[in-house]
């Protein structure tokens, strides 16, 4: 994958086909600690231990279509690339939390991408969801919150052609108000 958002519409689709209800996205970077980090967390049904060791291992999967899963052992992979590391921690029953960390100038490094696009996908994908994105900097932190939009809303579903693009624009506008020129 060349950009982390496709990492992260991966990893949040596995959420959602182990009954995810509550994703939260954060990214993190800065420029005076050279460090970029993603952390995903979700309450799916989360993997037993079994599972759990092997899961940076492409050949293990729970998929049916195809005997293989890419999404784990890429952003493992994209990590380790680029000076950073990766964990990832999940309890059966209780859901899964990854964290992948990157030094951020490093010339391997991937760009961040469209988040606004992928959760533009991941709401119209699944519009009953919340999905929490929070985007830090150097220069401050911007909160996209699905239930709090909701909320507002008052019953116009997430899903609707014009609420998705208005998601779209205010999560560009959010992080260009955090994000520095030079970043």
């Amino acid at each position: 994958m060349k950009e982390l958002s496709l990492n992260v519409l991966d990893l949040a689709q596995n959420a959602l086909s182990a009954g995810a209800r509550h994703i939260e996205i954060a990214i993190e970077e800065s420029e005076a600690d050279d460090r970029l980090s993603l952390r995903i967390a979700d309450d799916g049904s989360g993997m037993d231990p079994d599972f759990l060791a092997g899961v940076t291992d492409p050949f293990v999967t729970t998929r049916t279509t195809r005997p293989v899963g890419m999404g784990i052992p890429l952003i493992k992979m994209a990590a380790e690339m680029a000076e950073g590391d990766f964990r990832i921690r999940s309890q059966k029953g209780e859901g899964t939390e990854l964290t992948a960390t990157f030094r951020r100038s490093h010339m391997d490094r991937m760009p961040v991408g469209d988040m606004a696009g992928t959760l533009a996908a991941l709401v119209q994908g699944a519009p009953d969801v919340d999905y929490i994105y929070k985007r830090t900097t150097d220069c401050g932190s911007f909160t996209f919150d699905t239930a709090l939009i909701r909320k507002e809303l008052e019953g116009v579903p997430l899903g609707e052609p014009a609420v998705l693009n208005w998601i779209r624009e205010y999560i560009v506008s959010g992080e260009a108000e955090v994000m520095a020129e030079n970043m």
